[in-house]
């Protein structure tokens, strides 16, 4: 069975701090592989608590989208995790080059518990157990960041992160299925620095992907606060596209949409 399990879909600050929603980042099981992407804080809580629960020593890769806490906080304890406490050197850590050097979130003495560590850059291939992913170019984002794309044998998923909505951001990210971590329920002008996706943004994007689903996750409080999954019916009943909003620890079985 092909899923995705959102062990958390806190996103920005306050709600991750105060844990309104939980942060631990996404399980995929995909063609017999499974990954995690994006370990924020409590994931390893969140894989014990999980129903049927998640073995990490079963991942076969962790993947961080960037370096910000609440995409990496728990990233050194899930790879001790996957590897047995480090007695089984296997796995892979694919990481932006800022999360892995200068003031790493990674860190030095756990890269080599795994096989190996990779650096992702704009515009790449990578693959590990039966799933190959690209890159996308660099986002605008306060770090390094990266959205990713990833190809089994029957779909395609596209997860788009943390980043400032400009034009053409749809156009590397066409998939079946589209996940999109949507921080703000409107754009905030008088913020900056706060590079994130707002609720607009997203229906944008998901008009012009038209993918079979798409899923909105990873919420600030004013999202939280205007109920996503009633704002995700709204924008399926407008877009004419299956739109979930996910929630802590929904799994999505990605043989009900192929058939949807």
């Amino acid at each position: 069975m092909n899923t995705i399990k959102f062990l958390g879909t806190a996103g920005a600050r306050f709600v991750v701090m105060r844990q309104v929603r939980s942060s631990g980042g996404i399980w995929f099981q995909l063609d017999s592989t499974n990954f995690l992407v994006d370990p924020g804080p409590g994931s390893l809580v969140r894989c014990a608590a999980s129903r049927p629960r998640l073995d990490p020593s079963k991942l076969d890769a962790i993947i961080l989208t960037h370096r910000h806490l609440d995409h990496s906080a728990d990233a050194n304890i899930m790879i001790e995790a996957m590897t047995e406490g480090g007695f089984t050197r296997k796995g892979g850590v694919f990481a932006p080059k800022d999360a892995l050097e200068d003031d790493p979130v990674i860190l030095c003495y756990m890269r080599d518990k795994v096989e190996r560590v990779e650096i992702l850059q704009e515009n790449s291939h990578y693959s590990f157990g039966n799933i190959t992913f690209n890159t996308s170019p660099l986002l605008k984002h306060s770090v390094e960041t990266y959205g990713l794309t990833f190809h089994t044998k029957d779909t395609s998923i596209s997860l788009i992160p943390d980043t400032s909505y400009f034009e053409g951001l749809d156009t590397y990210f066409s998939a079946d299925v589209l996940i999109v971590y949507v921080a703000f329920l409107h754009e905030r002008p008088d913020l900056p620095h706060a590079k994130h996706l707002s609720l607009e943004d997203a229906r944008r994007i998901i008009r012009n992907i038209n993918p079979k689903a798409a899923i909105l996750t990873h919420f600030g409080m004013t999202m939280v606060k205007a109920k996503p999954w009633e704002l995700a019916q709204e924008m399926s009943a407008e877009l004419g596209t299956r739109v979930l909003a996910a929630n802590d620890g929904m799994t999505v079985n990605l043989e009900d949409i192929s058939k949807a």
